[in-house]
């Protein structure tokens, strides 16, 4: 049983389980795998911690973590990029395999024959300050490349549209900020915030084709693992 740490944010979470059903080969109710989530709101700002200015959201996630364990899952999802900060930290506490975000983009990008190459990346302050897409990514051969400072900030201003129900605003800035990254040579935008998914869920072509969503690849390997398919996105 897939067992879901979320609430980071709840409108994310609730995306996320939809693209798990809509990934799942399925006829009927009892084709879906079986899914237990924890929307733990309450979990502390991920990117105030990074930063240096909130509360370390690491016992908040470890509750929830213990959560799912007591609700019986068989292994874990974590639907905020941010939150994988702490992966290693979860992982060494428990024996469920924790997947893992950018290792699920990796199998994503390669498999859409974006072998090697710039990519870019439309996430928080703090996922780029741990440099956890750069880092995982760059042994595969991709150079991630992120808004520059002005549209950095225009980036975390839509993510808290979207945080706040403002979905529409947010699309016109992450558009554009989309759209800047592909000028500036890069193959492939990661929305490598699950906020950002929601936001461009209606982005149209061309745009659209030169967008991977983090969410959805997490999903796909959500349903890989849990179905007897290829685990190798499981760890980072």
């Amino acid at each position: 049983m897939l067992g879901i740490l979320g609430g980071m944010g709840p409108m994310a979470t609730v995306d996320f389980m939809g693209k798990i059903v809509r990934a799942t080969p399925a006829a009927r109710d009892q084709d879906h795998i079986r899914i237990v989530a924890c929307s733990a709101a309450d979990i502390p700002d991920r990117t105030a911690a990074i930063l240096g200015g909130g509360a370390d959201p690491l016992p908040a996630l470890r509750d929830a973590l213990r959560r799912l364990e007591a609700a019986g899952a068989t292994r874990v999802a974590i639907p905020c990029n941010t939150a994988h900060h702490w992966h290693a930290a979860l992982q060494a506490e428990t024996e469920l395999p924790i997947l893992h975000i950018v290792a699920a983009v990796a199998d994503a990008l390669a498999a859409s024959g974006a072998v090697g190459g710039r990519v870019g990346l439309l996430a928080t302050d703090g996922t780029l300050a741990t440099g956890l897409y750069p880092t995982r990514l760059a042994p595969r051969g991709y150079a991630c490349r992120a808004p520059d400072e002005a549209g950095q900030a225009e980036v975390m201003g839509a993510i808290r549209l979207v945080k706040a129900g403002r979905v529409a605003a947010a699309r016109a800035i992450l558009s554009r900020q989309a759209e800047a990254l592909v000028e500036a040579g890069c193959r492939s935008v990661v929305m490598a915030c699950t906020e950002i998914p929601v936001a461009l869920a209606d982005v149209e072509e061309p745009l659209r084709g030169r967008l991977l969503d983090a969410t959805e690849a997490l999903a796909a390997a959500c349903v890989a693992a849990c179905t007897g398919g290829d685990s190798a996105r499981l760890a980072a």
